[in-house]
C-alpha cells in the first residue's frame, strides 16, 4: 500500500476568487459601483458609489443631472462614503459619462442590476 500514491480531490469553490477581491482591503482594483433600486411602481434611481475622495461629488453631479436631463443627490452613507442618486435608469449613461469625462477606466466600473 505504500507503492500507491492517492490524491484525493479537494473541493473547488467556484466564488474564491471573487471573495478574495472583496474582502482584500488593500486591493489593487478599486471599483465604481452603479446600481439600480427599484422605488415604487415604475419609478427608479441610479446610484454611484465608489468614486475617489479627491472628486467633488457636487461637480460631477452637476453635470451628470445637466447630461440626462434627470434631478439627482449626493446622500452620505455610513458604510459606502458619499453616494451619487440619480432618477431613472441611467447606469449606461452614467458608465460612457465617466469614461468619456476620464474619471474612471473602464475596467474599474462594475454595472449592477436587473
Amino acid at each position: 500500500m505504500s507503492d500507491l500514491d492517492v490524491q484525493i480531490p479537494t473541493a473547488f469553490d467556484p466564488f474564491a476568487e471573487a471573495n478574495a477581491e472583496d474582502s482584500g482591503a488593500g486591493s489593487t482594483k478599486e471599483y465604481v459601483h452603479i446600481r439600480i433600486q427599484q422605488r415604487n411602481g415604475r419609478k427608479s434611481l441610479t446610484t454611484v458609489q465608489g468614486l475617489k475622495k479627491e472628486f467633488s461629488y457636487n461637480k460631477i453631479l452637476k453635470d451628470l443631472k445637466k447630461e440626462f436631463c434627470c434631478n439627482g443627490t449626493v446622500v452620505e452613507d455610513p458604510e459606502l462614503g458619499q453616494v451619487i442618486q440619480l432618477q431613472g435608469d441611467q447606469r449606461k449613461n452614467v458608465s460612457t459619462f465617466l469614461v468619456q469625462a476620464g474619471i474612471v477606466k473602464k475596467e474599474h466600473i462594475k454595472i449592477h442590476g436587473f
